[in-house]
């Protein structure tokens, strides 16, 4: 595996908290796929924009109150020349996934658009007999294909659930198709949908005694986040989640699960929209941060 040097990877990090691939613990994986985006595109310049922003992120974090990064060994991929074709990307990225998981490491993916998830869930499905997805979206991504495509993004987590043994727990959906219902409707017993619109009632107790004591692959996608956050990404969608709603679930899922894996998706950076780049590279640091810092 070829990672580039510390200080040009995520988060910049000093030289003294550099590591080897071999002495990591948690590999960025960049995969800036782009191939089946159906309304704006640029999503495969999000990988590059996070990395580029959390050169700024600030390392010490107020609520833990220390530097996080200092509780984990981090390293960052030199991104790949990604496949052309959909199908042959992802096993390229579930090749990629699968060799960071079986060396023990903890692989967090930056897209790309969201059909990445349907290629870096593979190892962790094979591995996991009783795998939680915790999905944050503003679509339910319950399509079975779009557009002709069958691993389309907006077909990501439908992918995932063709393992029958994933349960879904998806949070912020606040748009769905005709088409994805009668799917929906019946599994009901392994996907758990949090609308968007009851977010004032929203239980987070419940929400994470879905995860309680299970492994959880966490996908994000950043339109999860209120349009007025982030409009740079290919379909924003008003009436979303706000900074806290999101990080609160995070920190209390990292608390009674064990975050095994996890991917931040269709950030499209926008010129002088750097505030969208800076949030999304905050966001993954504060995962990792949550994550290992018990």
């Amino acid at each position: 595996m070829q990672i580039i040097p510390a200080e040009q990877g995520f988060l910049a990090l000093p030289s003294k908290a550099a590591a080897s691939y071999e002495e990591a613990n948690t590999i960025i994986i960049p995969f800036g796929l782009e191939a089946s985006v159906s309304f704006k595109g640029g999503a495969s310049q999000g990988p590059q924009a996070m990395i580029a922003a959390s050169y700024e992120v600030e390392l010490f974090d107020e609520d833990l109150w220390c530097e996080p990064y200092q509780s984990f060994k981090l390293a960052t991929l030199q991104e790949p020349k990604i496949k052309t074709n959909l199908k042959e990307a992802l096993n390229q990225l579930e090749d990629i996934t699968q060799t960071v998981l079986d060396d023990g490491k903890f692989p967090f993916i930056f897209g790309g658009e969201h059909s990445i998830t349907a290629g870096s869930i593979r190892p962790f499905a094979e591995t996991y007999d009783d795998l939680v997805i915790l999905h944050f979206d503003a679509h339910a991504d319950l399509r079975d294909g779009y557009n002709g495509e069958h691993y389309s993004h907006a077909a990501a987590l439908r992918r995932c659930l063709d393992y029958e043994h994933i349960e879904l727990v998806s949070v912020g959906i606040r748009n769905i198709s005709a088409e994805e219902i009668p799917y929906y409707e019946a599994n009901k017993k392994r996907i758990h949908i949090y609308w968007a619109k009851d977010i004032a009632n929203w239980d987070i107790e419940q929400i994470c005694s879905h995860l309680k004591g299970r492994p959880v692959y966490l996908t994000f996608d950043i339109d999860g986040f209120d349009s007025s956050l982030i409009p740079a990404t290919g379909t924003p969608e008003p009436g979303g989640l706000f900074w806290n709603d999101a990080i609160t679930i995070i920190k209390r899922a990292a608390q009674v699960c064990h975050i095994v894996g996890a991917d931040i998706n269709e950030l499209a950076p926008k010129e002088n929209l750097h505030a969208c780049d800076f949030l999304a590279a905050k966001l993954a640091y504060k995962i990792l941060s949550y994550k290992w810092k018990k």
